[in-house]
């Protein structure tokens, strides 16, 4: 039997037990949730206020006929939707039209609050041993001159999670206009006395999260985000957030870690994911309405390999 004739035959069966693992009301709920973000077991558990052993058998169902991808971080496994065949994505259409409920948004809410926290407690704790931690994975020398030979001209740019302030030197001396946006006072203190030194004198700062972004629709012409994703509890919202920001044609420019598995991270750098999978990255940028651009990859001596993305406003 021909290759092609074999795998036809078999695409009727595995749709049949993916619409039967699906045909269930709770398990639509949870394909729904995980449209967007990754969840852990236990925060599952809380959302849906279910025992673990019973929301790991819907899992279970669910990974044995494909609809959910898992990866282990520590001692926990996160779940996200699957979504890598356009059949998958046809069946989906529908049910990410749908609403979550109150109740179930109001406990989605509250994980992200809880995540969120744990991200603030860290830099207002270890900010001022920011850079000391950065170089265990990597440095802003790694990173940021590649980076900057990206940057598009413009007259205005904003920078997420400016860290110590480094990259704002690069748009300061590039764009008319410079936005800092940074959740933590500690960090954006510290970015600030780095502009000061450098008498930066067209940069804005504000202490806030990326909705500051979105209420500035297409205000940018330029948004950089370097290494900053792995420390935010929900990069779908801000990659809608930010593409709200920019203006049509403008750039985003994203730094992150690839995905890894060195879990140590997590306590000693704040880190609450273990990088990012490039068609991860994609997926978010595509879901809020932007195209892929340019892409830089490299590989550091400790392991670790960094991705430089480019996704652009139509």
């Amino acid at each position: 039997m021909p290759q092609s004739q074999h795998s036809d035959s078999d695409a009727i069966p595995r749709l049949a037990a993916r619409l039967k693992a699906a045909g269930d009301p709770l398990r639509l709920e949870i394909l729904r949730l995980l449209s967007q973000d990754s969840y852990s077991v236990l925060e599952l558990c809380r959302i849906f206020d279910l025992r673990q052993p019973a929301l790991s058998h819907h899992l279970k169902v669910l990974a044995q006929a494909g609809l959910v991808n898992n990866r282990r971080e520590g001692n926990n496994l996160f779940y996200r939707r699957a979504g890598d065949s356009e059949t998958l994505q046809q069946l989906f259409s529908g049910l990410d039209r749908l609403p979550l409920s109150a109740e179930r948004a109001e406990a989605v809410e509250a994980v992200a609050q809880e995540r969120a926290e744990a991200s603030r407690r860290f830099f207002a704790d270890y900010g001022n041993r920011f850079r000391e931690q950065q170089e265990l994975i990597a440095g802003y020398e790694v990173y940021g001159p590649q980076v900057a030979q990206l940057l598009k001209p413009g007259a205005t740019a904003l920078e997420v999670g400016p860290g110590e302030g480094e990259f704002l030197a690069e748009l300061a001396g590039r764009y008319q206009r410079v936005t800092a946006l940074d959740l933590s006072p500690t960090m954006l203190e510290r970015a600030q006395q780095f502009a000061a030194g450098r008498r930066l004198d067209n940069i804005e700062f504000i202490c806030g999260d990326t909705r500051e972004a979105s209420a500035r629709p297409r205000s940018a012409d330029s948004v950089v985000v370097n290494m900053v994703l792995h420390h935010t509890p929900e990069p779908a919202q801000i990659f809608r957030d930010l593409q709200a920001a920019l203006k049509s044609g403008g750039q985003l420019l994203v730094a992150e870690l690839q995905d890894h598995r060195q879990d140590w991270a997590r306590e000693a750098c704040g880190d609450l994911w273990l990088g990012f999978a490039p068609e991860q990255l994609q997926g978010w940028a595509e879901d809020a309405g932007l195209k892929s651009g340019r892409s830089v990859y490299s590989a550091l001596r400790n392991g670790f390999q960094i991705q430089i993305r480019e996704f652009i406003k139509p």
